[in-house]
């Protein structure tokens, strides 16, 4: 199929059952029918711009208009632009005028994000799927027939919003033909088949949900069972009662899934296949023993330019390898030249650090479909005729890519650059801690220092005394790697796609509610960081002229 609308079509008069949520069901057949109802009241509502598409603006959490509102966009060859709920209404209303959002749908507990007239929208042009007036605007164009013309492959159908951890959020362009494209091998490598049945509880707004689970099901008829959002507490009762044989994840939800209880069930169970990104190796195998499951672990980005995923023989905490014969290298960010080989100890420790650089795919920039109004961005991520990525890797000797971070994960301590990633992969094998983050923070007289904010598993409880004769222990720990700070959270902020939010750990660092240790020196001893000790490190700050780096005085507490 050379469309998404293709795909779409395909599901007409289908009698299987396609999409459940709560207590109700529909075939693929009724999901297309619904599609169609809204395509023809979009086409009714909004006139056609002159100079693009109809976008429409989906402010919703997983329930099932949002599919339909997707099925409508693709049938209708308008643009589908998923509105990320946990921002804030002044960052939606950019997000919304960035976008070019002609009608949004939202409902009732998401409605206040979009009152006022920042957005630049009427009031009839805001939809709450909750309020009375919404059947009143779809009751007109119940039963119509599919639109008489199809988009082209060029067109788009879908602007995803990038999580906006390592910055403002940009919006990725989806073309039709482009995401069509993708589910034949998703399917594949999901093993999605008909008789599958997928669980979605990550966020529709995220390509990760839509490509990997709703699209790529779609296409060869299998039924999604869906959530209004992830929760950790009901997933394997979910998993249970839906019968599901596949789930879709991101950043750390495996690790939220496996703080919970163990259910009987759970070895024996329906699952087959987990598949996603940024899970630990622990995480990985704890969760595919627990559940009697594969867990497919890869990488990707929204703008699709290139993937890397695992095979039989990659090494343990590895990505894997490029596959579609793209040329992915590392790159140095400053000279563009190719880093060399990593090399590793007898712990399996990264011992040359100048191979770390960015992972750029050579010659696919053609590939890149691009961000919606935003040349800097693109230029951030076009160099020539490649494709730079934002993010770090190293590759070993036999071809082997690693993760080492976002491009902004760099941390120089004591003249050495390192990664965050490495020194997260050790701290995630330190019992009882569920999520640790690590960062830089300002020296008080140059480069930086290590932070790391934890995340306690349910009941643990933090020993500093253990957490020090921990790191001591670990062979692969570098010298210059200890946190100098560590913080305790009850809860690490996260994007609206689950992956860890760091920008605002960063700027709190060391100031904060939370209760932080400091390490004493180069020892293995944590103390707690008081008053008396805050005011003795900012008076160094002082002394070196670095007042200015010092984080603000009173952030709020997370959590």
């Amino acid at each position: 199929m050379d469309t998404f609308a293709e795909v779409v079509r395909a599901r007409r008069g289908d009698a299987k059952v396609g999409l459940r949520f709560e207590n109700q069901q529909w075939t693929w057949g009724e999901v297309v029918q619904e599609s169609a109802d809204r395509a023809a009241a979009l086409v009714s509502a909004v006139p056609q711009p002159a100079d693009r598409q109809r976008h429409i603006g989906v402010l919703l959490e997983n329930v099932p208009d949002f599919v339909f509102w997707i099925g409508a966009g693709a049938l209708a060859g308008a643009v589908v632009v998923g509105i990320n709920a946990s921002r804030s209404g002044p960052e939606i209303a950019r997000d919304v005028r960035h976008a070019d959002v002609d009608l949004i749908i939202t409902e009732s507990r998401l409605a206040h994000l979009v009152q006022g007239t920042d957005h630049g929208l009427a009031a009839d042009k805001i939809l709450d799927i909750d309020a009375p007036g919404y059947s009143e605007f779809l009751e007109p164009f119940r039963g119509s027939a599919l639109p008489d013309t199809s988009p082209s492959a060029e067109d788009i159908a879908l602007l995803l919003f990038s999580s906006g951890s390592t910055g403002a959020p940009k919006a990725v362009i989806v073309s039709q033909g482009r995401l069509a494209r993708l589910f034949g091998p998703l399917a594949e490598r999901t093993r999605m088949r008909r008789d599958s049945v997928a669980y979605l509880c990550m966020p529709l707004f995220h390509g990760n949900a839509l490509m990997l689970n709703l699209g790529t099901a779609m296409s060869v008829g299998a039924t999604v069972s869906m959530i209004r959002k992830f929760s950790a507490s009901r997933f394997a009762d979910d998993i249970h009662r839906y019968g599901a044989t596949f789930v879709n994840y991101v950043g750390r939800a495996l690790a939220y899934v496996l703080s919970r209880p163990e259910d009987p069930r759970d070895r024996t169970g329906t699952l087959e296949v987990a598949f996603g990104t940024e899970a630990s190796e622990v995480d990985v195998a704890r969760f595919s023993e627990r559940f009697g499951c594969t867990v497919i672990e890869g990488y990707g980005s929204s703008e699709g330019v290139f993937r890397i995923n695992r095979t039989p023989d990659t090494p343990t905490g590895s990505l894997g390898v490029a596959v579609g014969g793209v040329d992915v290298r590392i790159l140095d960010e400053t000279t563009g030249e190719e880093c060399p080989p990593a090399r590793f100890d007898e712990t399996g420790r990264l011992v040359n650090g100048e191979a770390v650089g960015e992972i750029v795919a050579r010659n696919t920039a053609h590939t890149f479909e691009g961000y919606y109004k935003n040349p800097g961005a693109m230029a951030d991520r076009i160099r020539g005729n490649d494709f730079w990525s934002g993010d770090l890797g190293y590759r070993d000797a036999d071809g082997f890519f690693y993760f080492a971070g976002r491009s902004s994960d760099w941390l120089r301590v004591d003249s050495e650059n390192f990664s965050a990633a490495p020194v997260e992969r050790v701290l995630h094998r330190c019992p009882g801690i569920l999520s640790a983050p690590v960062f830089a923070v300002p020296d008080p007289a140059t480069g930086d220092q290590v932070m790391c904010t934890v995340e306690l598993e349910p009941g643990a409880t933090f020993d500093p005394v253990a957490f020090g004769a921990f790191l001591a222990e670990q062979p692969d720990m570098g010298d210059k790697w200890w946190p100098r700070f560590v913080r305790l959270t009850e809860r690490i902020p996260l994007t609206g796609s689950n992956k860890v939010d760091k920008a605002p750990l960063r700027a709190a660092a060391w100031n904060t509610d939370d209760t932080v240790y400091v390490r004493v020196g180069r020892t293995p001893e944590y103390v707690l960081l008081d008053d008396e000790a805050r005011a003795r490190l900012e008076a160094e700050f002082a002394a070196h002229g670095r007042a200015a780096l010092l984080p603000a005085p009173a952030p709020a507490k997370i959590g």
